[in-house]
């Protein structure tokens, strides 16, 4: 056989490698968020109040949980007297749906700034650590906002059954039984941030099986080159 039939046969061995990696690395998945407008129904120690405010709830990978972050793009419920600097702590809960069940309480840091009386009360980020029990698509929905302040305790839960503001392939540490599930908002997850296993680990070892086809079919490329070279020696 000539050496341009080798050569030709080495180029298309790399090529094809390449190929494989590369198709590899774009089937690792991502964890898909959307923002969600969630109506507010607020109780309030000077009556009921209502607001809407979109939601967006992402998270990352940290080990083997995932910090999940709530954010409220919009305020909501207002106070009749101004609250100072650190008057107002506020929590949330998300719900948990798909493969796993149950609420994850997120917490965040008092008003760093005083606010104004009769004006929307915006909520800083909440986060808190989500652990996988169950190996799956878990959705997370926004679910009850408390806000303490002065003294006094508000309480603003959804009631327009919002969609899940995420949802998120994981594996449940040590495995576990995969678990079928479904929920709005969902998508190519967001793995999303899906096990990275969620969206990151699974693309580092995708690409590193990616990788490994490319070193395995260069290697024999450069076999049959040598393997060549030796035979018109």
């Amino acid at each position: 056989m000539s050496n341009r039939t080798y050569q030709k046969r080495t180029a298309a061995l790399a090529s094809a490698a390449a190929l494989a990696g590369s198709a590899v690395l774009m089937a690792a998945p991502a964890a898909h968020a959307e923002v969600v407008d969630v109506n507010y129904q607020c109780k309030t120690p000077i009556g009921d109040k209502s607001a809407v405010s979109p939601i967006d709830i992402e998270a990352v990978k940290s080990g083997s949980a995932y910090k999940v972050t709530m954010s409220w793009q919009k305020g909501v419920s207002s106070s009749p007297v101004e609250l100072g600097k650190g008057a107002m702590n506020p929590s949330a809960t998300i719900k948990l749906g798909g493969a796993d069940s149950g609420t994850l309480t997120v917490t965040g840091p008092a008003n760093q700034a005083a606010i104004p009386a009769n004006t929307p009360i915006k909520i800083n980020d909440l986060s808190g650590t989500y652990t996988p029990k169950k190996t799956g698509k878990v959705t997370f929905t926004a679910g009850v906002l408390t806000i303490k302040a002065l003294g006094t305790t508000t309480t603003c839960t959804p009631t327009n059954s919002p969609a899940a503001s995420l949802s998120l392939d994981v594996t449940a540490a040590g495995g576990g039984v995969p678990q079928s599930g479904s929920g709005s908002g969902s998508g190519s997850d967001s793995g999303a941030d899906l096990p990275q296993t969620g969206p990151e680990d699974s693309a580092i070892a995708l690409g590193t099986l990616g990788g490994t086809v490319l070193l395995v079919g260069a290697a024999g490329a450069l076999w049959l080159t040598r393997r060549n070279q030796a035979a018109r020696r």
